[in-house]
This record gives C-alpha cells, sequence and structure tokens, in this order.
C-alpha cells in the first residue's frame, strides 16, 4: 500500500505559481498512474490533472489546461503539479491520488485506490 504526502501549498496572489509535490513511499512508484484532485467546503472533490506510469499520457480539467503542469520523477517517488497565473478560483484543498492502473490517467475520483492528507492553496485577488 503506498502513502502520499503533498506539500507546496500556500497563500499566493493572483497571477503567481506554486508548485505542488507529493511523495510516495511504501509501494513501487511506477506501478501507479498519478492524479491531483482539489475541493472546495461543500462541493466535490474534482479531477485536476492526470499522469500514467510513465508520463506519456497526461490529462487535464479545462479550468486548468494551458496553466497547470503534471510531472512526475519515478526516480524520485514524486508527483508534481506545477501551477502558474493562479486564480482566485483555484483555492482549495488539492490531493495527490494514485491509480493501480498504471497506464491510464483517469479523471474519475473513484477510480483511484490511495489518497494524500491534502495541502491548501490559497489564491488572493
Amino acid at each position: 500500500q503506498v502513502q502520499l504526502v503533498e506539500s507546496g501549498g500556500g497563500l499566493v496572489q493572483a497571477g503567481g505559481s506554486l508548485r505542488l509535490s507529493c511523495a510516495a513511499s511504501g509501494g513501487a512508484f511506477i506501478s501507479y498512474a498519478m492524479g491531483w484532485f482539489r475541493q472546495v467546503p461543500g462541493k466535490e472533490r474534482e479531477f485536476v490533472a492526470g499522469i500514467n506510469w510513465n508520463g506519456g499520457r497526461s490529462n487535464y480539467a479545462d479550468s486548468v489546461k494551458d496553466r497547470f503542469t503534471i510531472s512526475r520523477d519515478n526516480a524520485k517517488n514524486t508527483v508534481y503539479l506545477l501551477m502558474n497565473s493562479l486564480k482566485p478560483e483555484d483555492t482549495a484543498v488539492y490531493y495527490c491520488a494514485a491509480d493501480r492502473r498504471e497506464w491510464r490517467a483517469s479523471v474519475t475520483v473513484s477510480d483511484y485506490h490511495y489518497w494524500g492528507q491534502g495541502t491548501q492553496v490559497t489564491v488572493s485577488s
């Protein structure tokens, strides 16, 4: 079973950038596709970006396309989310997740088997 720990969240002004990291342990990292999701109070968790085991396939939510980039370093067991041109509506708790079906980059919450504890991202206007 893989454990996931997110870091890199914080407070940033609109138009700024942040890079989130998610470190994995306890499992073979290349055996997992990875995803980033976000959630605000009172709303369902939503897909942000996903990447397959070797980085050859990725998906993005329309709301973040061309602003966010997901990547992974399998040597460091870490997945990243680079967030540029941040907007106040990007404010949320961001979660990373692992999917045992490593070949895909699913957009569906229920396809992911393991979750981190989340990191808060707040974008001020």
